[in-house]
């Protein structure tokens, strides 16, 4: 594993957040100078390649990445908040109703957030009724 690597490995695994290249690119800097985009990009493809890191791609959004720790995500379809959530592993109940070899799973639980219900909430409460 290079150094590059190394340190990606570390800022994904000592990171409580979803991070995507970009913010690990400039964390990385902060120890490499002289490091590249491209390098951070090739480094996240092979370090996603080799099961060392977990790649989370939702539409609309830049692609983001987190540790292999066994977890799954709640995401807000409004703003795009993606939350850790600890839920019972379900990898037994799964490989019994489908009929192939499972190497892992990846659930995504769409929901609206608070702070977008809240949003969603004031707007219809400032709207002015129509009047004839």
């Amino acid at each position: 594993m290079t150094k590059n690597a190394a340190y990606i490995l570390e800022i994904i695994n000592s990171s409580e957040c979803h991070l995507t290249a970009e913010q690990i690119y400039l964390r990385l800097k902060d120890k490499n100078r002289t490091v590249a985009q491209a390098t951070v990009y090739n480094n996240l493809s092979a370090l996603y390649r080799q099961g060392l890191i977990r790649k989370i791609s939702i539409e609309g959004y830049p692609d983001r990445y987190d540790r292999i720790l066994r977890h799954d995500h709640l995401l807000c379809r409004k703003c795009g908040k993606l939350s850790d959530v600890v839920l019972k592993d379900l990898t037994e109940l799964l490989k019994k109703q489908v009929d192939v070899t499972m190497l892992s799973y990846d659930l995504k639980i769409n929901y609206i957030c608070d702070e977008c219900l809240k949003k969603e909430q004031d707007s219809k409460d400032n709207q002015t009724p129509c009047t004839l």
